[in-house]
């Protein structure tokens, strides 16, 4: 039995570079262990459609549906904070592009 090494390119957040980041300045990609997507706003139907287009751009980025693991909503009722705080507990491979870099690595070589 061979174990594949996979070599991926991540930035500081440690999702690769070419994944699409929530439009909103509100919204974000969290810490691990798994790799929340938040989407903040006092408007749920906002929030919900924001993260249904960053799940568009995701997928199509990635090339196959990200692995949503769970949808948690909660709110904040305090002064100065968006209201509703809608995160979706991602597969932390899908963000890294674990799926990319397997297909760019079993993709067969051309020869010139």
């Amino acid at each position: 039995m061979s174990e594949e090494t996979i070599k991926l390119e991540l930035n500081d957040a440690g999702v690769a570079p070419g994944l699409p980041l929530p439009s909103d300045p509100r919204d974000q990609v969290q810490d691990v262990p798994y790799r929340p997507v938040e989407f903040r706003d006092d408007d749920l139907p906002s929030a919900l459609e924001r993260c249904a287009g960053w799940l568009r751009q995701a997928q199509q980025w990635l090339g196959e549906p990200v692995d949503v693991l769970a949808v948690h909503l909660d709110y904040d009722d305090r002064d100065g904070f968006p209201y509703y705080n809608l995160k979706i507990l991602c597969n932390e491979e899908d963000l890294a592009g674990v799926p990319l870099a397997l297909r760019e690595q079993r993709r067969p070589v051309s020869s010139s």
